[in-house]
């Protein structure tokens, strides 16, 4: 080449590239290459054309991509996206933002503009906007990296903001802006642990229990082993008078401090409301049993019965032989209520076996004791329709066993015979005592 024609050459290609100025992306801008699956549903020209328009963004060039972008149809999204981020590219923010509005209305989930929209808020200073734009984003590209990485960032900061806002009018005693900053903390992280709890102590102290369960039901459900979430949970539930559920939560308590006396003393005072005993394994054999002994009858009587025994008035009997028997609490409430018999001896015989008839005027007693606190039972066979084969009139307990066949209570064996001197067994005697406990229900 002649050596005068050189420079000239060059300058011809000086001028010709400075005819597509470059446009470095400001250091916080965010833009990533295309995904294959938002541009599948356009023609190929037009992917073509997208792709070329992208890679010149990518490398700086706005005023090239702007021609290709120019050539789409204005009824395509990314004729709009395109124009937005080459707008923002070359620092023309409003039309960018207007550019960026315009494609959510054509496809209201190309994620893309609220990428654009999002980094504009934000160079803006405008970070609520900007947590609404990268929430849209998470909608559709729940792992978007630098999405979700920009949306904890900014969650976290706001949330902590909140927080020290609700701590600063706590200390100053002033709940109403406290709840106003929690609320609106949670509205950032509604899982916030700090935040529900303080809530909830705040609607605590104002007796508002409804308010409280919410945000402690949130609470239990993200960390069920929290001592303070459990402790406070369990409280609520006591105030609210749920005790089922109170004890629940405390014996669950329980197990992470098994020595914190309160805690006991608490589970003990929910089972005394909620009529719970701690049954010994003698009681669960009873219904297996072919032989029943006062023991166990005194047992059946004051677990069954147990709503509606009355604490017995004045002091209970003197019984000299009960303080080994399993069945003791039971015996003493039966016995001071006259549902069992005392011997004159101040022996009780916890261990003696009951015959069929000893159970027929164990319930004879019992049913009186229950007609005495309003209970009604109705007769259902009249006594002198009844045919006793093996009773006389003259029996001790004929009277007992009359009224408990007329009451249909217990029953006659096939050949119209009672077996007074039969033990009791476990099957018949709780049998009888459901039929009693349906009828007073």
């Amino acid at each position: 080449m002649n050596k005068s024609i050189l420079p000239l050459f060059l300058l011809a290609l000086l001028l010709a590239a400075s005819c597509a100025t470059y446009h470095p992306q400001p250091p916080s801008f965010y833009f990533e290459p295309l995904a294959p699956d938002i541009v599948t549903s356009l023609s190929l020209e037009d992917r073509l054309l997208v792709e070329d328009a992208w890679t010149y963004l990518q490398q700086g060039y706005p005023e090239k991509a702007q021609k290709l972008f120019a050539r789409l149809s204005p009824e395509s999204p990314f004729y709009y996206i395109g124009l937005g981020y080459t707008a923002y590219l070359q620092g023309n923010k409003v039309a960018a933002k207007e550019y960026f509005q315009t494609a959510l209305k054509y496809q209201p989930q190309l994620y893309l503009a609220y990428l654009g929209l999002a980094q504009l808020h934000l160079e803006e200073g405008d970070e609520e906007a900007a947590l609404a734009e990268l929430r849209e984003v998470l909608k559709s590209r729940p792992h978007h990296p630098w999405a979700l990485e920009k949306y904890r960032t900014l969650r976290t900061r706001k949330t902590n903001e909140k927080l020290a806002l609700a701590r600063a009018a706590l200390s100053q005693n002033n709940p109403e802006e406290a709840k106003k900053a929690l609320l609106a903390s949670l509205y950032y992280s509604p899982e916030s642990i700090e935040a529900n709890l303080l809530l909830a102590d705040i609607y605590l102290r104002e007796k508002n229990y409804d308010q409280a369960l919410i945000h402690l039901q949130t609470v239990y459900q993200k960390e069920p082993q929290n001592p303070t979430v459990l402790e406070k949970y369990g409280q609520l539930l006591f105030l609210r008078q749920n005790y089922k559920k109170s004890l629940e939560i405390y014996q669950k308590l329980q197990q992470i401090k098994p020595e914190d006396k309160q805690i006991k003393e608490t589970i003990e005072r929910l089972k005394n409301r909620l009529g719970i005993f701690e049954l010994p394994s003698q009681y669960e054999k009873i219904p297996t049993l072919e032989a029943l002994t006062k023991e166990d009858i005194a047992a059946l009587i004051g677990v069954k019965f147990k709503n509606y025994l009355e604490k017995p008035a004045g002091r209970p009997p003197i019984l000299i032989d009960i303080a080994t028997s399993w069945a003791a609490k039971f015996i003493l409430t039966t016995a001071s209520l006259g549902l069992l018999e005392v011997y004159p001896n101040h022996t009780f015989q916890p261990k003696k076996v009951v015959t069929r008839a000893e159970f027929a005027e164990i319930i004879y007693r019992l049913v009186n004791y229950l007609q005495r606190k309003g209970f009604r039972f109705i007769q259902q066979i009249p006594p002198e329709k009844i045919q006793l084969d093996d009773v006389s009139p003259d029996n001790y307990y004929y009277q007992p066993i009359l009224f408990v066949l007329s009451y249909d209570l217990m029953s006659l064996n096939p050949e119209k015979k009672f077996e007074t001197e039969r033990p009791i067994s476990g099957i018949e005697a709780t049998k009888t005592l459901d039929i009693i406990l349906n009828l007073i229900r």
